[in-house]
């Protein structure tokens, strides 16, 4: 239901609307804030930062998984500096190849399966159950935590891959929206967690893509490794978050664009910044950023620069804190 709620949002126009309400500002800062996110992310894959109860987080012993993290990292970095394609696939693999000599995981006997059932997720929907008032808030929480998802990591992707105008405005915005949506009703018929776009695309844009054949190939190797899941699942966490760190690097570059000499411009933008990053959630970081924006431009009576749509953003933001 919330998928279908977000497919009507997309095909009336309301998605789009709110899309290109967000002001530059607070775009640069949605790409500074993920990226910031998937760093720590990947330096948590990495085992370089761990959880503490006295600090809540710190820096993790340097164990030889986590020595293999950061050789993975250097060799991207080094790579990236010859620019040589394909430095996060070649960290990959290597950090890999070191985790199987070091014996921490091991090549499987089947490098394919071909068992493969999605009988006990795949349409087990309870429509009808869902329809019940005591979960409206519950699908509202999911709606927007879906779109404001969605719509941050399309932002900061599109920004990243250099497919907007100069006003600011995503090229082809409408077909790609509608696409998301789509997708995210397919997926809950097939069990799945929201089939959304997702902040790892940053990785391939990094590393070249630009176009809708990067995410058909990548959607084919995703349907071909069904096949290989065993081989597959010899990757470990900490070979695969040097590339997250990598990409969170790539993001940062965005900072640059925020103008930090206006307050009611920069609060809002280090509040996204910091909060996507600190509470685990794009769409926490978003609502925080986008209600204070709007208050502090209403407090400094500068409502022109307050789009109609991005008052209902604001609104929306309040919503996802109360219900």
């Amino acid at each position: 239901l919330a998928g279908l709620m977000f497919l009507i949002l997309t095909i009336v126009g309301i998605r789009k609307m709110l899309v290109e309400a967000v002001p530059r500002s607070l775009i640069y800062a949605i790409a500074v804030g993920i990226g910031l996110f998937i760093t720590f992310m990947g330096l948590v894959n990495i085992g370089f930062i761990v959880k503490s109860d006295a600090t809540l987080v710190t820096a993790g012993e340097l164990t030889p998984t986590v020595l293999i993290g950061l050789t993975g990292l250097l060799t991207m970095i080094i790579l990236e500096m010859l620019k040589i394609r394909g430095s996060l696939i070649i960290g990959i693999l290597f950090a890999t190849f070191l985790a199987l000599i070091y014996g921490d995981t091991q090549l499987p006997g089947n490098f394919y399966s071909y068992n493969i059932d999605i009988s006990p997720i795949a349409f087990q929907l309870d429509i009808i159950g869902a329809m019940k008032g005591s979960l409206f808030g519950a699908i509202f929480a999911m709606m927007f935590i879906d779109m404001f998802d969605s719509i941050g990591t399309v932002i900061s992707c599109a920004y990243k891959a250099k497919i907007v105008d100069k006003e600011g405005r995503i090229q082809k915005i409408d077909r790609l929206l509608g696409i998301d949506a789509s997708v995210t009703i397919i997926g809950s018929f097939l069990g799945t967690s929201p089939t959304t776009a997702y902040i790892e695309s940053g990785a391939g844009i990094e590393q070249g893509g630009r176009t809708g054949l990067t995410s058909v190939v990548t959607g084919l190797l995703f349907f071909i490794g069904l096949f290989f899941i065993p081989l597959i699942g010899i990757v470990p966490r900490y070979a695969t978050g040097p590339a997250l760190v990598m990409v969170g690097m790539f993001m940062m570059k965005e900072v640059v664009n925020i103008n930090f000499s206006k307050i009611d411009e920069a609060f809002p933008s280090f509040i996204i910044i910091v909060a996507i990053a600190l509470s685990y959630s794009i769409s926490t970081g978003l609502a925080f950023g986008f209600i204070s924006y709007t208050l502090l431009k209403a407090a400094s009576r500068k409502f022109r620069d307050i789009k109609p749509a991005m008052w209902v953003i604001a609104i929306l933001s309040v919503m996802f804190f109360i219900v």
